[in-house]
């Protein structure tokens, strides 16, 4: 006996799909992602995601702005990492650069500098070559800028 996997019809997944996209934003390729695990065909796929964007459940810039926001303020990410993450996900350039202008450029070094400061401050090597290290291998992971990231921690660890 075998168990075939649920199907749905256009509209029980179009309703199902607004729902997913209601809960939190979604990027085009999360929500194909999740119409091709519902077993959508592709004709399907595509007249689902006209209707998400007819009816703004699915706005790629929105989510491009909501998901860098977040990242950044809670996650403490850098510019470089939220463009990597975002081009993962296939987001175009544009809303990428139109989400990431949104950052003040003073609270970013603020956050930058908080981040930087209270990472140096937890590291309990003793040689500060190492020391160094740590805490720029950590911050490029996070996405900040090299220069800025070098410059911190030459100030911080002499």
């Amino acid at each position: 006996m075998r168990l075939s996997k649920k199907t749905y019809t256009v509209q029980e997944a179009t309703k199902k799909l607004e729902h997913y996209c209601a809960y939190q934003e979604r990027c085009h390729q999360e929500v194909r992602q999740k119409l091709t695990n519902m077993n959508m065909i592709p004709e399907a796929i595509d007249m689902i995601i006209v209707h998400l964007l007819e009816h703004n459940f699915l706005n790629e810039e929105r989510f491009a702005k909501t998901f860098v926001s977040g990242k950044f303020k809670i996650k403490h990410w850098g510019r470089r990492r939220l463009t990597y993450e975002l081009k993962k996900k296939d987001v175009v350039k544009v809303n990428i650069n139109q989400a990431l202008s949104e950052i003040e450029n003073e609270e970013y070094i603020e956050v930058f500098n908080d981040l930087a400061e209270k990472k140096a401050n937890s590291i309990k090597e003793t040689n500060k070559f190492k020391k160094r290290k740590k805490l720029i291998d950590f911050l490029i992971y996070k996405g900040w800028e090299s220069d800025l990231v070098y410059e911190k921690a030459n100030e911080l660890i002499r």
